[in-house]
């Protein structure tokens, strides 16, 4: 199956971030006791993630659906350590949504954190940059990612393992039960040690 990629990338300043960025990026983290943060959002939504499964040869699988595009709203972050955190909306995400997840993720951590994310609007919100000026980089420092290339974030393999692996061609009936089979799904991704390393491996960011 084809691998699309945005035509709009700079193939140039994706290889300068993977091969000069992230290696800054850690040794900075090594010098300041400071944990490496990769965040992003998503959505899961009633609609199953369908993938191929086992069936009694000639007869394809009915799988009944709710025809919704109702979901849920998530922000997620990972660290090279494997720590996973999340943040979880019955609406679309805001700003404060996003201030109220840096706070989750500081308090977590419990030191200084380096936040690697994309350029999406909801980081750049002004309750955002209220909230980063008055943590202070010593605290919360921000790196964003080059632009249309979400290869290089580990998060989206996250996604991907969640939709197609964990929680595959499951039906739903509300976002009450959906958000239950989430966290579930996270529950056994935690418990699986070598799975975050491998969505930094497929990110190509050496640990």
């Amino acid at each position: 199956m084809p691998i699309t990629r945005a035509i709009q990338r700079d193939e140039v300043a994706i290889e300068r971030w993977a091969n000069q960025d992230w290696p800054r990026l850690k040794g900075r983290a090594r010098t300041e006791h400071r944990t490496p943060v990769f965040a992003d959002e998503s959505g899961f939504y009633l609609l199953p993630s369908k993938v191929r499964t086992y069936s009694p040869r000639g007869s394809r699988p009915l799988m009944p659906e709710w025809q919704t595009h109702d979901h849920l709203s998530v922000m997620g972050a990972v660290t090279p350590t494997g720590r996973i955190y999340t943040l979880v909306r019955q609406r679309p995400l805001t700003g404060l949504d996003t201030v109220a997840f840096l706070e989750h993720v500081g308090r977590e951590v419990g030191g200084p954190v380096q936040v690697v994310w994309d350029r999406s609007p909801i980081h750049r919100r002004a309750e955002v940059g209220e909230f980063l000026a008055a943590v202070g980089d010593d605290g919360l420092a921000v790196e964003f990612l080059p632009a249309y290339a979400p290869d290089l974030n580990p998060v989206e393999w996250l996604w991907g393992h969640l939709k197609q692996v964990e929680m595959r061609n499951l039906v739903c009936v509300d976002l009450e039960e959906l958000h239950v089979e989430l966290h579930l799904a996270l529950g056994r991704v935690r418990h699986k040690a070598r799975l975050v390393p491998a969505f930094f491996a497929g990110a190509g960011l050496e640990m």
